[in-house]
C-alpha cells in the first residue's frame, strides 16, 4: 500500500483537510445497482468550516449529504453530516493510520454501534473513501470508493483558517 505520492497537508488542524479540497467523482458497484458519486469540499465560514456535499445517484433514486467539518467547542475536529434520508450523525477526527499513514477520518458512534469514515491517496492523484464498522473483530468496511478529481485542478490550501469557534 505504498504510496509515491503524498499529500501537502496545510497548517493547523484544518490543514489535514487541503487536499480533499476540490470535487471528486467515483463510481461503483453497490446491493441497489452501479452508483455515482461525487463529492465536494469547499472552505466556507471565512475558512473556519470545510463543507462537503456528497450526491450518491444510482439508477432509481439518489441521496445526498451535507456535513459540515471544523473545531468544535473542545478544539478538536469535528464533523456534522445531514443526509437525504433525514438521518444525521456527528464525530470527530479519529486515528486511521491502520488504513494508510496519511489516511485522514473520523469516528461516530451510530445507533448500531462506533462506525468510521476515511480518506487516503492512491498514490496517482485520487483519493480512497471507505465506511467501517467497529465489531468484535475489528473493523468491517460496509463501503468503500476510488475517486478522481474532476477537472484534475486541486483548489487553493490558503483559504483554510486555523480559528477556534468563538
Amino acid at each position: 500500500m505504498a504510496s509515491t505520492v503524498t499529500w501537502r497537508k496545510g497548517r493547523g488542524r484544518l490543514g489535514g483537510l487541503s487536499p480533499l479540497l476540490g470535487t471528486w467523482k467515483a463510481t461503483a458497484d453497490s446491493p441497489m445497482g452501479r452508483v455515482s458519486c461525487t463529492r465536494t469540499f469547499i472552505p466556507i465560514l471565512g475558512g473556519t468550516r470545510v463543507q462537503l456535499t456528497a450526491k450518491w445517484k444510482f439508477a432509481r433514486e439518489a441521496y445526498e449529504e451535507l456535513a459540515i467539518i471544523g473545531l468544535g467547542e473542545d478544539g478538536a475536529l469535528h464533523f456534522w453530516s445531514f443526509t437525504s434520508d433525514g438521518k444525521r450523525s456527528e464525530g470527530r477526527l479519529a486515528d486511521v493510520t491502520d488504513l494508510h499513514r496519511q489516511a485522514i477520518g473520523f469516528e461516530a458512534h451510530m445507533p448500531s454501534g462506533l462506525a468510521r469514515m476515511a480518506y487516503w491517496p492512491d498514490g496517482s492523484g485520487g483519493v480512497h473513501w471507505v465506511v467501517e464498522a467497529k465489531l468484535k473483530r475489528g473493523w468491517k468496511r460496509f463501503s468503500q470508493h476510488h475517486y478522481k478529481r474532476v477537472g484534475g485542478v486541486r483548489s487553493p490550501t490558503s483559504a483554510l483558517q486555523d480559528r477556534p469557534p468563538r
